[in-house]
Formats: structure tokens, sequence, C-alpha cells
């Protein structure tokens, strides 16, 4: 069995410190006058708004903005994406508490600006979203429509629901597939025909319309464009072959974000190809961004505990590691950093250094998987400096390992 580590970051250097925000670097060195070894993710909620206006505003009116909360569920973040976007995708209990309490303000009729998706959802899950009375139930199955069905006629509503489609083909690039292939998400296209003629005989639920999310992290406006207007032509097709009253069509996530070498996507030239697609009256079109609106917006920041060489090569060890930020490791990805100099250290205690060196970065975890960034050059880097991974605002915290071995987990602050 092989170990799966980030790739090679040859012949790349570190970042210059200038990458990290002075509000960032005074931040941390406060953190790092403490006695407790620095942990922590920093989050700054104005980016995160600052990316949704961006896309808010290239995008025309029929077209809505729901913040996909599994990216980042900070509290903080939630709140502060609340007044920029249209409204949430929830994948579970605690998120949909999350987003019921940010849209808990708005004086908008009609129902919660909520829509909740996922592959396996339980009773009390399809139950408590019935009783919030989201905006969109995205149904993956059959049985899950029936369950919806028979929960609201027993709470005494009708739920709206909309059919999560697994489509034969998707004109889309991207990292991450959901979609065109056999998988777990949805219904396959050759059988929506029978699903929806069963489920237009349901009485606890109200179709609405489709959510067909089958592309994650696309970097190219153009084919992200031509998905959008795809979904619409198939939705609007497929609703009058089957008496289906159109009102909602969610085409899921899918920008993504750059890293290194790669042209971010463009977001002007994407709402001016959207513009050209005219959906038919009343229909909303719901995109669910979650990595393009908040990756930029946190900062994972953590002790160097020790520096050390082992047959030539040189090793960084944190305070954390994929306990506290998987995400290096899960995507297979040069994840790159900064180091932060703090400067105070004990007189009577020597203090490990590389310089102009390779330097491979790890956690404290007793696996060699713990392994956050390999290989890249460092001008100098010390036992009590700070490494910082910009960009870390989504699924970092959401995603790591928190439990094994028992250590602490990060610190979330909101700049």
């Amino acid at each position: 069995m092989s170990i799966e580590l980030p790739p090679s970051a040859a012949p790349r250097s570190a970042y210059p410190l200038e990458v990290l925000p002075e509000r960032v670097r005074r931040r941390l060195l406060e953190l790092a006058r403490s006695e407790t070894p620095v942990a922590a993710y920093l989050y700054d909620a104005q980016v995160a708004a600052g990316r949704a206006r961006e896309l808010r505003a290239a995008l025309p009116d029929w077209a809505a903005v729901y913040y996909a909360v599994k990216a980042n569920s900070f509290p903080g973040i939630v709140q502060g994406l609340a007044p920029y976007v249209d409204g949430f995708e929830v994948a579970s209990r605690s998120e949909l508490e999350l987003a019921v309490a940010a849209t808990r303000d708005r004086e908008a009729p009609g129902p919660a600006p909520i829509v909740a998706a996922g592959p396996a959802k339980s009773v009390p899950v399809l139950t408590d979203l019935v009783r919030a009375g989201v905006a969109a139930i995205n149904a993956e199955s059959l049985l899950e429509l029936h369950r919806i069905s028979r929960i609201a006629v027993q709470l005494g509503t009708t739920a709206r629901v909309a059919l999560r489609v697994n489509p034969a083909d998707i004109p889309v690039t991207g990292s991450l597939h959901m979609g065109g292939e056999a998988s777990q998400f949805g219904v396959a296209e050759p059988d929506v025909p029978e699903v929806l003629s069963q489920a237009r005989r349901l009485p606890g639920i109200e179709l609405t319309g489709f959510h067909i999310h089958a592309a994650s992290n696309n970097l190219d406006a153009d084919s992200q464009a031509a998905y959008l207007r795809w979904c619409v032509e198939w939705s609007v097709a497929t609703a009058a072959a089957h008496g289906i009253e159109l009102r909602h069509i969610d085409i899921g996530g899918g920008i993504g974000v750059a890293f290194e070498g790669e042209e971010p996507f463009d977001v002007a030239r994407f709402g001016a190809l959207v513009g050209e697609t005219t959906p038919p009256p009343g229909v909303k079109v719901i995109l669910e961004p979650g990595r393009f609106l908040v990756a930029d917006c946190g900062w994972y920041a953590a002790e160097v505990t020790d520096v050390k060489a082992s047959y030539g090569e040189w090793f960084a060890m944190l305070r954390g590691g994929i306990n506290h930020f998987q995400l290096p490791t899960s995507w297979d990805i040069v994840h790159n950093v900064a180091v932060l100099p703090i400067e105070h250290w004990p007189e009577d205690c020597p203090r490990p250094t590389a310089e102009n060196t390779r330097v491979t970065v790890v956690g404290e975890l007793c696996t060699p998987e713990d392994t956050l960034l390999r290989d890249v050059r460092m001008d100098r880097i010390r036992a009590g400096d700070l490494v910082v991974f910009p960009y870390a605002g989504s699924y970092g915290w959401e995603f790591a390992m928190h439990s094994f071995l028992g250590h602490p987990t990060a610190d979330r602050l909101l700049l």
C-alpha cells in the first residue's frame, strides 16, 4: 500500500512574507506572544463578502447565489456573507441551524432562502428541513421523495422539492466530477421519467425543478457558462415533457480557485456569457459557490516546534498538521506557505535553523502521511517561527482529522 503525499513543490520557493496582509501578520505576532504554541485559523469575513459581491454583481437578476456552507461553517463567516448572498446551501442539521440563524432577520416573504443537498439524508435531517420550510430539498432518490412526502403529510404541510439528476453527459471540465458517470449522487438521467411520474403522485411534495451539480473546481468561465445554459435548456425541456411547473434550476457550485501557475476564474466574462441565456419567466437559477467565496478569506498558521535534517533532507515540524489542515494531502495540490519570523527565543536553548535549502513541512501526528508541503525552497526557517498557509478559508478546518491522536484542535479567529 502506497502512502499518498502532496506532490513535490520543487523548484518553487516559499511565498514572500508580503503575501500575508499586514493585519494577518499583526494578529499572528500577537498570538505568538503567548506561552501556548500557535495553531490557528484566521478568517476575514470582508474578503468573503467581497467575493460574493463580485459574483452577485456579474450575474443577471434571474440568477441567485447560495453559499455552500460546507466550504467554511465558521459562524462569523456565514453571518458575514449573509447580506451579500441570496441564500445558503446546507447538507446537515448543524449547517441548517447556521443558515436559519443567518437568514432570520430577512423580511422577504416566501420560503426560507435555503436549499439542501446530500446523497443519504436521514429522516431526522429531512424532518428538520421540512419544518424549516426551505426553498428546496434536493431529493436524491425515489425513496427520499417518499420519505419527504410522508414527513410533510405528518406535519400538515407541503415540502418544496427539486429532483437531483445525474446527467448522462456534461459539457463542463473540473477536477471533481459528480455527474456523467456512475455515482451515489442523484437520479441517473435514464431513470428520471419514471421517478418524475411517481413523484407527481406523492401528496406531500411540490416538485419545483431540478438540481444538476455535476463538477467542481472549474476555472474556465466559457465552459461554466455553457454548463449553466445546458442546465437551463435541459430543465426546461424535461419539465415540459413531464408536466412540471418549472420554477427552480439549481446548477450547484463548480467555480474553481486558482493556485500557483493557474489562471483565475474570469467572473466578468462568466457573467457576460450567462447573460446570453434567458430562462422562462419566473424561473430562478441557483448557483452554489463554496470554495470560490471563501478560499482566500482564511489563513492557517502553525508554530514550528522543531527543525531537523535527516539523511540530507530538512524537515520543519508543526504544532498542527492534517489534524488541522488536511487539504494538501486530500486534493493532491502544492499548497505553498509563507514563513513569519518570530524573534523571541529562550537564550539558554539551541535554535535549530535551515537556510537556503529545500524543506518538507510536516505535522505532529505519528504517521508519515502528516505531510503538508514537500521540497519547498526556504531562505530561512527556525524553530519558533510560524508557517502560514494562505488560501485556507475553504475545506480547511472542516476537512481535517481533528480527533486523531487527541491533540488540541486549531483555534478559529475572526479578524
